[in-house]
């Protein structure tokens, strides 16, 4: 099967076309007419990531995170990018992002994130303006209003987080809960208009904390509100292509750690 064939399959689903203008979603190298009989899926492409496809024999990379978001002047061994960009070439592999195109489609990232906090009556939180239906987050309401300490003790068991960064807590349950994968403090202030107790995403810095009263904000990390999305590509493929060889990264490792 060639790699476009594959890639038309994730296309299906989260098409390249919805990405953010700034995001560089879609092929970053290799050629789209190679045979592939083998694909690996990370979130991120590191170069543990790809030392570990050209072990396992896999001549396709697929990571949410794009390998390459700027121009590159160049490409030398002297710093990661140009020792995975060269590793990668050398070893003819393919290396494919799907990142916020799978963030903006209603099923895509902030709903897994929803899905675990079996978040109902779901709506899109930030709604592209082209498009009513795709956008950026998931706002939607708990199944039973808890409060602000349960929810931060739930969060932690489901997300398996040992630390949760937060505002102070509000003084009332939580029913309504806004999410957004990876970096989400520009939606702080839509998950506030929309009606959200709570706001749970990654990335917020020192000012967001400071935040309106009503609402509480939850930073439970980057790398943990997205991970699932590496099982989500799995099974967009094997859903087409049951006995393909599709595997999640053993190496794709959380690049902070808590000490």
């Amino acid at each position: 099967m060639r790699a476009l064939d594959i890639i038309n399959i994730i296309n299906d689903f989260a098409p390249c076309s919805y990405q953010e203008s700034w995001d560089n979603s879609g092929l970053i190298i290799g050629d789209v007419n190679r045979e592939v009989t083998s694909i690996l899926i990370a979130l991120d492409c590191t170069p543990c990531v790809i030392d570990e496809a050209i072990s396992i024999g896999a001549q396709m990379i697929i990571t949410h995170h794009p390998l390459l978001f700027k121009g590159v002047k160049q490409i030398t061994p002297g710093n990661i990018q140009g020792r995975m960009l060269i590793e990668a070439i050398k070893n003819d592999l393919i290396v494919y992002s799907v990142h916020t195109n799978i963030d903006k489609v209603i099923n895509g990232v902030s709903a897994l994130m929803a899905d675990k906090l079996n978040l109902q009556d779901r709506s899109i939180l930030s709604v592209d303006s082209s498009d009513n239906e795709i956008g950026l987050g998931i706002i939607g309401s708990l199944p039973a209003s808890l409060s602000p300490s349960s929810m931060i003790v739930m969060i932690k068991d489901i997300f398996k987080l040992s630390v949760i960064k937060s505002s102070k807590l509000i003084n009332r349950d939580i029913n309504r809960v806004a999410v957004c994968g990876g970096s989400g403090s520009s939606l702080i202030s839509e998950a506030y208009k929309k009606g959200a107790d709570l706001y749970i995403s990654g990335d917020f810095s020192y000012h967001n904390f400071f935040c309106e009263d009503g609402i509480m904000i939850m930073d439970i990390g980057h790398y943990e509100s997205e991970i699932a999305v590496t099982n989500l590509l799995m099974d967009i493929i094997l859903k087409k292509i049951p006995n393909f060889a599709v595997r999640i990264s053993e190496k794709n490792a959380n690049p902070i750690y808590y000490y």
